[in-house]
């Protein structure tokens, strides 16, 4: 890998490089360190609050700094993330002299602060899900601050790794990685076998979103040049920029519309990954204030219970009924944690889960509604919900349980509920993320910009091409959010790239493609490694 950012020699003399060192000016350089005072700021005022509105009150003064330091490395995640992966947003629009490489990255930076704000959610839990079921529950125990500073650390420290030598590589990759080191190394650490630290079913499923997002941005970003072709004839689109001429009117708008678009489905996909991992943080430190949605509807508790009665008459149907081997809900949570962690399901599972669903039931009903559920009940009630809610997901994959499709309603529409008491983000965490990658978009991003920009294939890139890898990377980025996967922009949009230099017969720098290959490759192995080694190493000092 070579560290420099200076472009391979490219086939037309005619091309001018775009002006990359115009900085954001004195007042801009201000306001950015300003807008990054305001953002911690505004995190410890939020965490402060809501502490307070919940009646916790600081009484030790290091639980509330590790707090504070796992939310700043978390942000800072984002942060890198931000100048990592939107460069390649930027890039087409830059190379094209659709805007100017300043207006870009701000431009930039401000769509995908709203598609974080805008974001659903669903991505964010489901890299969560990713976690050892054991240290989901024991968050806020010293395996939880170990298991979050790893992940984080490994995934910072290979992303700046890689940014360093300007090589487009996915921070998506990097955090599943992480994370499933931990997992790993987590069973370990307890005897067990490796592999059964993680969920590898969802692991498999956002392996293939990782894995086919790049073939498929290379294809049909391929495909799209090569329809724009024949379909477009103008000879304009298809030539190198002559000096800083910007491209026809509407093919611009069109580079800008793609630019805006994957920026903010950019921020809709990677800025939940953040979020996911802030929320373990606040339910672990602060569980009254965070564990449960204290701002569900009134009408929740009602509808709690219906879908309670009715998971529970599916369960006994399916021999769910009492157990003479569960002598208390102790056993019933040791029961359904073990078939979660071990994907074993055994004769007391289902009596465990029934047991668990009418606990839960008995506790929601007793208490009227989940902003009345005291403190030293609020972590322990959120965990037998989050145990309820992955063990009925893990049921509808059983070979052995053949639910009918009324049966199947009744199971989803309560795991349903168990999620909107569980899984749910605060307004404040969406803003404080949408600051860190949005203000990370505007620095360091040179370094990605150069190589999308002129180091992947032999020739300049054209309008035609910066408009098809755009138009590819936001509607996949855009299908994955609405399916709750992550996918990586980098790979998406670099191999957007590379398929349309090679529907052009333009030539690919195959250094270049050796390289992203090589980063492809490894992200995961050295991610893993890493998190693992620092998660037994954090251990250990925790």
């Amino acid at each position: 890998m070579n560290a420099t950012t200076a472009a391979a020699p490219l086939d037309s003399g005619e091309f001018e490089r775009p002006d990359l060192d115009k900085g954001l000016g004195a007042a801009g350089n201000l306001g950015f360190v300003a807008a990054i005072i305001v953002a911690l700021g505004y995190v410890a005022y939020s965490v402060y609050a809501d502490a307070a509105a919940a009646g916790v009150h600081a009484t030790a003064f290091l639980p509330f700094a590790l707090l504070f330091l796992a939310l700043v490395i978390a942000l800072g995640f984002e942060f890198v993330n931000g100048f990592h992966d939107t460069a390649n947003a930027v890039a087409t629009v830059i190379y094209t002299n659709s805007m100017p490489a300043n207006y870009a990255v701000v431009w930039s930076g401000f769509f995908n602060f709203l598609g974080v704000l805008l974001s659903t959610g669903a991505v964010a839990f489901g890299i969560v899900s990713l976690l050892p079921v054991e240290l989901i529950l024991q968050v806020g125990s010293n395996a939880g601050f170990a298991m979050v500073f790893a992940l984080l650390i490994a995934a910072i420290v290979w992303n700046l790794a890689t940014w360093y030598f300007g090589i487009p590589s996915s921070s998506s990759h990097t955090l599943i990685g992480s994370i499933i080191g931990v997992g790993v190394a987590n069973a370990m650490l307890h005897g067990k076998s490796g592999t059964a630290g993680v969920d590898w079913g969802k692991a498999t499923e956002i392996g293939y979103a990782l894995l086919l997002s790049p073939l498929l941005g290379f294809t049909v970003a391929a495909l799209l040049f090569l329809a724009m072709k024949v379909l477009i004839r103008n000879k304009t689109l298809y030539e190198a920029p002559k000096g800083n001429t910007p491209p026809p009117w509407w093919i611009r708008a069109l580079l800008i519309f793609t630019c805006t678009g994957v920026s903010f489905a950019h921020g809709s996909n990677d800025g939940q990954k953040g979020m996911g991992l802030i929320m373990l943080i606040l339910i672990g430190t602060v569980p009254t204030a965070y564990a449960l949605n204290r701002a569900v509807p009134e009408k929740y508790v009602q509808e709690f219970v219906v879908n309670s009665n009715a998971a529970e008459q599916v369960l006994a149907a399916h021999g769910g009924g009492p157990a003479p081997t569960l002598a208390s809900p102790q056993d019933a949570r040791r029961a359904v944690t073990a078939y979660i962690a071990d994907k074993k399901l055994s004769p007391e599972t289902l009596p465990a889960l029934g047991a668990l669903v009418d606990q839960v039931e008995t506790q929601v009903s007793g208490y009227g509604s989940l902003a009345k559920v005291p403190a030293a009940a609020t972590e322990n009630m959120r965990n037998d919900m989050y145990l309820a809610s992955e063990a009925i997901k893990r049921l509808g994959k059983e070979k052995r349980l053949t639910f009918t499709d009324a049966e199947t309603e009744a199971l989803t529409t309560y795991k349903g509920s168990l999620d909107s008491a569980t899984r749910f983000i605060p307004t404040w965490v969406k803003i404080a993320v949408a600051f860190a990658l949005g203000l990370g978009t505007m620095i360091g991003w040179k370094r990605i910009v150069v190589t999308v920009g002129e180091k992947i294939g032999k020739s300049h890139l054209t309008y035609a091409q910066g408009a098809s890898a755009e138009l590819v990377a936001m509607g996949t980025i855009g299908a994955a959010d609405m399916l709750g996967l992550p996918v990586s922009t980098t790979h998406v949009l670099s191999s957007g790239v590379a398929g349309t230099m090679a529907a052009n017969r333009s030539g690919l720098q195959m250094s270049t493609i050796r390289n992203l290959l090589m980063a492809w490759v490894l992200t995961l192995p050295v991610s893993i490694v890493l998190a693992g080694v620092l998660y037994a190493i954090l251990s250990a000092i925790f």
